[in-house]
Order: structure tokens, then sequence, then C-alpha cells
């Protein structure tokens, strides 16, 4: 019906697919408000964002909280309710949020807010609240933002990448000149992983497997809130490395992807979906791993864990909850952390305590994998003495993945974790997965704006008059094109540089300039 601000450009292909991703898509008699979040392909090739910040965000952020370049997110607020008045009997409305930053708790809390008195107030409302949104500072991360909207003043703190993984957030808000006290949340974007994950936490070591290796994944659930919080905390099992497949937290068959999805004349894609209509049962049953849950229920004891089953057994529509697969884990079961969090609900444990358990656990069994990774990849670096001012810098050694896995037997996830099993079976399916690829192409990415950095600090130390005394003018001109293409690039690239050193190659170039004839000085002047 409308969209807020009115000069936000979407393509109708965007409109028609966030219309179909807005509503339940199976029927569901449940009267009242949900919430549940989306994603969405962006169609029409690139255009600007209204908020240019030179890519500092996505350099300060974790990885897991970056600025989305080609999808958007979708937070959604339906309202159903009874109205006679209405040609179907029903009153149906959805508030749709959408934004490239994958803040579920902040954005899903605004909506709270906002939605009920849209419903009630309708568009007045909504430019009330753009305009206080206009105003808000622009989320940086390692601060605390206070996020005024209708009243009330939100406060929360947007992540950095240089936080301790596993830390509790910084308790550094300062509430004292603040009234009324602010709704403070205590995470942008973590979910309570102890709920979405209640009725697998005996399998939540394979499923960590499975969204490690990039494997093909749905997820059948009975309303959209289930399937899309189950995969959003699917995804972010792997933190702090960053999940680099693709994901759909909810998926209806009007999606234009979903011939693509469907087919079977291919593999089906590095991909976990979430879908909620019955019909995909039959679509989708030729995938090699499909989670099957009911109703999420907090109660007092340990819900009824789903068990695995064969594929062959998903033929019928009233298909029950299981995890549908004939993948054999390469680790043995932990069954510490099961035992561990049964104490808890036996104390009747906060869940947001039991939550922080199970994250802990999936965050050292995650760093347990990647540092001997860390190690190695460290050690393709070449040596500082290597590095002199006037050769370009040595290239980074090739990842030899026999070489790695020759480095496990002393200093492999042994040492961090107790856990037995087939590492190495595990590294190598990895080393296939789309998560390796990211993983290694972010690393090397940084080594090599590591390696510049360290050359440029080269080129300041060296003496450059003793360099020059015999060379000729080519040579000359020469090096200053190639210490101004540098400096361009440091810039541009925002290498990881001391901006002293910067300024000191820039002086060094005006020198160098200096000692020419001033013919050429006006030329490389221009």
């Amino acid at each position: 019906q409308l969209v807020y601000p009115h000069d936000f450009r979407l393509t109708e292909k965007e409109k028609t697919s966030i219309c179909y991703l807005s509503f339940p898509d199976s029927y569901s008699g449940g009267l009242g408000d949900t919430q549940f979040s989306f994603r969405l392909r962006q169609s029409g090739g690139p255009r600007t964002s209204p908020f240019q910040d030179d890519g500092r965000y996505n350099r300060e952020a974790p990885l897991t909280l970056q600025r989305e370049a080609a999808h958007y997110f979708g937070y959604v607020y339906f309202r159903q309710v009874k109205d006679s008045s209405m040609r179907r009997g029903y009153f149906q409305k959805s508030l749709v949020l959408v934004s490239r930053l994958p803040y579920v708790n902040l954005f899903q809390s605004l909506l709270q807010l906002i939605a009920p008195e849209y419903f009630d107030k309708l568009e007045p409302c909504l430019e009330a609240v753009c305009n206080e949104i206009d105003q808000w500072p622009p989320p940086v991360p390692g601060q605390t933002l206070n996020l005024p909207v209708m009243g009330v003043v939100i406060q929360v703190r947007i992540p950095s990448r240089v936080d301790k993984p596993g830390s509790s957030p910084v308790k550094q808000f300062n509430q004292e000149n603040l009234l009324p006290a602010p709704l403070v949340l205590p995470s942008v974007h973590e979910l309570d992983l102890f709920r979405c994950f209640q009725p697998v936490l005996i399998h939540i070591q394979m499923l960590w497997e499975l969204m490690l290796l990039g494997e093909p994944m749905v997820v059948m659930a009975p309303s959209p809130t289930v399937s899309s919080e189950m995969v959003l905390a699917l995804t972010s099992v792997l933190a702090p490395l960053r999940y680099c497949c693709d994901f759909r937290p909810y998926f209806t068959i009007h999606d234009s992807e979903f011939k693509e999805y469907t087919t079977r004349t291919q593999a089906p894609p590095n991909i976990v979906v979430g879908v909620t209509n019955p019909f995909f049962i039959k679509t989708l049953q030729h995938w090699p791993h499909i989670l099957r849950v009911g109703e999420l229920r907090m109660s007092g004891d340990l819900p009824k864990q789903v068990k695995v089953k064969k594929l062959a057994k998903l033929k019928t529509l009233d298909t029950k909850p299981g995890i549908y697969t004939s993948y054999k884990t390469f680790l043995h079961k932990d069954k510490s952390l099961i035992k561990r969090l049964l104490k808890g609900i036996q104390r009747k444990r906060p869940s947001e305590v039991q939550s922080a358990l199970l994250r802990r656990h999936l965050l050292e069994l995650t760093q347990s994998f990647i540092i001997p990774l860390e190690h190695y990849i460290a050690s393709l670096m070449p040596l500082q003495r290597a590095i002199t001012p006037w050769k370009n810098p040595p290239q980074i050694r090739p990842f030899c993945q026999e070489d790695f896995m020759k480095t496990l037997e002393h200093a492999g996830p042994q040492l961090t974790c107790v856990l037995k099993g087939d590492w190495l079976g595990l590294y190598r399916r990895f080393f296939k997965s789309p998560n390796f690829d990211g993983w290694f192409r972010q690393r090397h990415r940084e080594m090599t704006h590591k390696l510049e950095a360290l050359h440029l600090e080269a080129i300041c130390e060296a003496d450059i008059v003793a360099w020059m005394k015999d060379k000729s003018e080519v040579e000359i001109v020469d090096l200053v094109l190639k210490l101004r293409e540098k400096l361009v690039r440091a810039r541009c690239q925002h290498l990881p540089v001391k901006e002293e050193t910067l300024q000191r190659v820039g002086l060094y170039i005006d020198t160098i300039i200096g000692s020419l004839p001033e013919d050429l000085q006006a030329v490389l002047h221009h």
C-alpha cells in the first residue's frame, strides 16, 4: 500500500517478493500478532545506498554483521484479527522494515513499538517515526547508541570486530541523564539460541557440522516465526566464522528462485531455506538434509528431542518432526553439553543463561577448528626482513592442503577440544565448501594489505637520497610514479598504515621531484 521514505526505489520484482514474503503462506488459524524475518535477493542492478560511509562500517563491524551488498533483510510484523467489515471476515496486514543490516533484535523491537500504533493511526504515524529515525546517528561499531522513537529511547551497543569473541556486551550504559529510563537491548542481533534449538539440542553438533560444510538444508516449520528463527539460529552457530552461503529464513512458493531450488536436474544449492507450506515436502524431498520442527514451546523440562531419520520416510504429508538425513557426523557427540543444559533446566536457569552456555560451546568448537588454519595461514606470510624498500614485496606462499594436514599432528584441534572423531575428514570436506573459500579470501586480502603496509613502512625507513645517487632520470621518474600509485592505493583500500607514514611517503615524493630538472618537475606536478 505504501513505502516510506517515498523516494526509496524498489523494483516491481522486489515489491512483489516483499508482498508474498510478508504473509504466512500456509493456513494459520492463529489470531493476533506475529513477527518473523526474511532475506531477499536484490534485483535490478546495483543502486546507491542513502548511507554513504566509504565502507568504514564493514571494515570495523564483525564479519557476521556486515551490511549486505546484494540482499535485503525484511523484518515483518503481521496482524490477523476477526473483522466482520472485511470481505474475508479478517483484518490482515503487515508492516515490514527493510534493511541491509542483520540487526534482528533491534528491528523487531522497533516494530513492536511502531506497528500497533501504525495499525491504529496509519500513515501519519509512519511519517512521524521516519522523521525521528532520520535523526538517528549512523551505526558505528563499538559505540552505544541512544535511539529515540515514539517517546521511548532504545539503547543498544553496535558490536565491533575488535570485541573479544564470546565476551558479554560491555556495560557502558550511562542512564543517569536519560528520562524516561531507556529500553536497553542486550544485543542488536543475538537470538535466544536455547529456545530456538530446543527440539534439536542433542543434535547440535551435527547441525554445526552441516553449517560448517555449507550443506543444503531445508527447515520445515509450522509458522514463519519458527522457520525464520531456526534458520537465523543455524547460520549463527559458526560465529565468529562467517557463514558464506545463501540463506532464506522464510521462503514461499511464489518466490522468483522457487524453480531454481526445486529443480531435480542439478544438485541443490548451498543454502539453508526455511519453509512452512506442506507443498514443499513434495518438491524438496530430493534435498539431502531436512529438519522438520513443530511449534516451539518453553516448558520446565527438556522438550521432546527429534530423531534422526532416513530421507525415504519423508514421503507422507503429515511428516513427524525429525532430522531427515543420511549424514554421518565426523565428530563424536558431546554428552557433557547436554548434561550441563539438563542441569540448567532442573535448576530453572533463565533461558538467556542457557543460551550463553550454548553459544560458548559453539564458539569453542569453531575456534578449535579454525585456530590450526589460522596458524598455518600465518606461516605463509613472508618474513619481515624479506621486505625491502626498492623491490616489490614478496608473494604470500600458496595454501597447500597436504602441508596443512601435516601440521595437525602436533598443532591440531585436539589441543583445545576434547572431542574425538575424524577431524582430518572434516577438514577435507570443509576445503570444498563456500565457507572455506570465503574465509581464505578474507584472510588472503588482509595479509596482502599487511604486506603493502609493511612495504610502505620499509620505504619510510630507507635512505632515499643515497639510493638516488647513481640512478638515471628514467629510474627516478619510475619510482615517483610507483610511490604515488602506492599512496593512492593505501588511501583507497584503507591499509593498516599510520597516517604519519603516508605523510612521510608524500614528503619523499616531493623531495625526489625537487631533485629533478625543472621540465620534468612540471610534468610530474601535473
